[in-house]
């Protein structure tokens, strides 16, 4: 049976490599893929998955408005779906990934859990509750604990507190941090 998997990390953690190594490994063995990545992260052009170390491959831009299920139909036979920047699902795309998991293809989702302030974006929790396998991707903190947190921060390096929940950056705008350092940073 196939199932909708996501995995999940701070910011730096290597998803995005690992969702264009698990791409590869499917079309090296002559399996067709979909991907799909937010069209509000512009970072290496519109629709395109890139990771720090170099490695990227053009994908679907989705929207909130873009109907998964049916642009997954649309590609035809495909052996796997993946997700980048899953945190930016709507709640019924994921209800519409979990359809094509259902359907028998294997959906593997990568994103983060929360913002810089801790909240659980709308794509992760529908993700948290929904996904029939959960994996944390490890990152590390400063302090050589595990990474979990997203602390936004200015040019000076200072946490920010407020504002959108979405600022598209890297590490220019976040750090990751375990939960105890993510706490000392916003309380000042």
């Amino acid at each position: 049976m196939a199932k909708l998997y996501f995995y999940y990390a701070s910011m730096n953690a290597g998803k995005s490599t690992l969702l264009l190594q698990a791409d590869f490994n499917y079309r090296e063995r002559g399996m067709a893929t979909k991907l799909f990545t937010a069209a509000v992260d512009t970072r290496a052009g519109v629709g395109v998955i890139a990771s720090r170390i170099g490695l990227s491959r053009p994908a679907h831009a989705f929207t909130a408005a873009t109907d998964l299920a049916m642009e997954t139909a649309a590609a035809g036979p495909l052996a796997c779906v993946l997700v980048d920047e899953a945190q930016f699902l709507t709640r019924a795309q994921v209800g519409q990934l979990a359809g094509v998991a259902d359907a028998g293809k294997p959906v593997l989702c990568y994103g983060l859990r929360t913002d810089f302030q801790g909240v659980p974006f709308e794509g992760s929790l529908w993700l948290l509750a929904l996904a029939d396998v959960l994996s944390e991707i490890k990152s590390v903190c400063k302090c050589g604990a595990k990474a979990t947190m997203n602390l936004r921060v200015d040019a000076a390096g200072n946490a920010v507190a407020e504002g959108a929940q979405t600022a598209i950056g890297g590490n220019e705008l976040y750090v990751a941090l375990c939960r105890k350092h993510f706490m000392a940073a916003r309380s000042g």
